[in-house]
């Protein structure tokens, strides 16, 4: 008996790759594979292996294979979201000239705001590419590579985001989408190109950037023989373009132009971002004024320090994740890898408000305030770059869709909650941004619209909570806290060491 068309959509993530195996039908999932890979560096490096991302690719579909029971001939469609911003630089061979400089690597600060004034300052940037470069943008990355590696950036023939690199290892083509390609810095998702002053300005050859597909889920090309072999699958699958995590996470809710427009989304994650699919085009400096998958737009703000930063603090105190209780006076900043919203590069953890009195509970407690008050402050800005009135009564009722690795947790919950005042959905499905690859995966395999594939599959239904009474005495201790030390407290240089 035939079995029914399967789809992958792979979450290749900071420190994991994902193989979801899912009905392509129904969208059930079949399976999920996972591998791990690494990050190293130190002191503001962050790094990664793009052949170690393949290789863990190769084994979490493996995984997926065994464990979903499905035989290879079932599978019809392949797509990959990856993290963005990541620089990706290829020789020859097309194989790595060295580790991949990661989205959370801030030694390029100094070459964001460099490239900020080198254009004539935040206004042009907006208005040329949707966002102003911090040290997390593709662009600021490849200026630290000229200035600091200049023989690697001679040799590189080939610059790929990770999703990318992925993609052209399945099909053998260089291909991106617009979700992502609007993370570089020199793509421009209003006139859906390449922008050739910026390139100029970079001097980054063209013909060195993989070609713009449509949509993440246009079919780009078929799985070679080559990788079909290395994967176990049969070779002609359907290849999608893919596209960014945060791009892949709003498809997997059904967000977009076939399903929810202005919707807010909050992911706790390695990062914090809050994100909403919008046909307004974003303008606002505060926000990365983003494309998303399906063609639209997804304007979105991202803090460095979320789940990982806290979860550290934890550890420090030698308390288990929700062993955290409201924190008092105390107030935790807990910037522990510098910060990108706001832009404080070289920012560190600031505590202060201790007492005889607090514990080593609310001092976890102040932590996840910290974290939250700093991702919903950004909130309002995306909710404005939708054309919605933040303080309107009827846009403070609509839900707030929680997802990531925080969702899961009490205590962030619970934050988010009485920080917010909102009415949250927690969606059932926790692997969102593989599961908005498969959509991807089923649309290049069937030609439909991703969007549309994920609302008929209903893969954004979940627990709806009530608000709150929004706790305001705690909101605003924290807002003074940090509006008052960002300048001198917080965003200072690190030492240099002394040998």
């Amino acid at each position: 008996m035939p079995h029914s068309p399967v789809v992958i959509g792979v979450d290749s993530s900071t420190q994991s790759t994902k193989a979801l195996f899912a009905d392509a039908v129904t969208g059930r999932t079949l399976a999920v594979g996972r591998a791990p890979h690494r990050v190293t560096g130190t002191a503001g490096a962050r790094e990664g292996d793009p052949l170690e991302w393949w290789q863990a690719l190769r084994s979490a579909v493996a995984a997926g294979l065994k464990e979903s029971g499905a035989p290879a001939s079932a599978v019809t469609g392949i797509a990959v979201a990856g993290q963005q911003h990541g620089l990706v630089v290829l020789g020859p061979d097309r194989r790595p000239l060295r580790p991949a400089l990661l989205w959370n690597d801030t030694r390029s600060a100094p070459q964001a705001r460099a490239l900020v004034d080198a254009l004539g300052g935040p206004g042009v940037w907006i208005g040329r590419t949707g966002s102003v470069p911090v040290a997390a943008v593709t662009a600021a990355k490849w200026q630290w590579l000229r200035e600091n590696e200049p023989r690697a950036a001679e040799r590189c023939t080939a610059v790929r985001l990770p999703h990318d690199f992925l993609t052209e290892r399945l099909a053998g083509v260089a291909s991106t989408d617009p979700g992502d390609a609007s993370g570089t810095g020199w793509y421009a998702a209003a006139t859906g190109a390449y922008d050739r002053e910026i390139l100029q300005l970079l001097a980054l050859e063209e013909e060195l950037l993989p070609v713009v597909a449509a949509t993440g889920g246009t079919r780009v090309g078929s799985l070679t023989a080559r990788a079909a072999d290395e994967l176990g699958l049969a070779a002609g699958v359907a290849v999608a373009a893919g596209t960014g995590d945060n791009m892949s996470a709003a498809v997997g809710l059904g967000l977009g132009g076939a399903g929810l427009l202005d919707h807010p989304v909050l992911s706790l994650g390695t990062s914090g971002t809050v994100f909403a699919a919008t046909r307004a085009t974003p303008a606002d400096p505060a926000l990365s004024g983003f494309a998303a998958a399906d063609g639209g737009y997804l304007p979105l703000a991202c803090t460095l320090n979320c789940t990982l930063a806290v979860d550290r603090i934890a550890t420090l105190l030698g308390l288990g994740r929700d062993e955290a209780e409201p924190g008092g006076e105390a107030v935790l900043l807990p910037y522990l890898d510098g910060e990108r919203t706001p832009d404080l590069p070289g920012a560190s953890g600031l505590l202060t408000g201790l007492r005889h009195a607090t514990t080593s509970r609310q001092l976890l407690g102040a932590a996840y305030e910290g974290a939250t008050v700093t991702v919903l402050r950004a909130l309002d800005h995306v909710l404005r770059a939708c054309g919605l009135d933040p303080a309107s009564p009827a846009v403070a009722a609509r839900p707030l869709r929680l997802i990531g690795g925080g969702a899961r947790g009490r205590a962030w919950v619970e934050t988010v909650r009485r920080l917010s005042g909102r009415p949250l959905i927690v969606p059932a499905a926790t692997e969102l941004v593989a599961i908005g690859a498969a959509a991807l995966a089923a649309a290049a395999a069937s030609g439909d619209d991703p969007v549309a594939v994920a609302r008929a599959w209903g893969t954004g239904g979940g627990t709806e909570l009530p608000p709150l009474e929004r706790d305001l005495a705690t909101w605003d201790r924290v807002v003074t806290v940090l509006d008052g030390a960002a300048a001198t407290l917080l965003d200072r240089p690190r030492p240099r060491r002394t040998e």
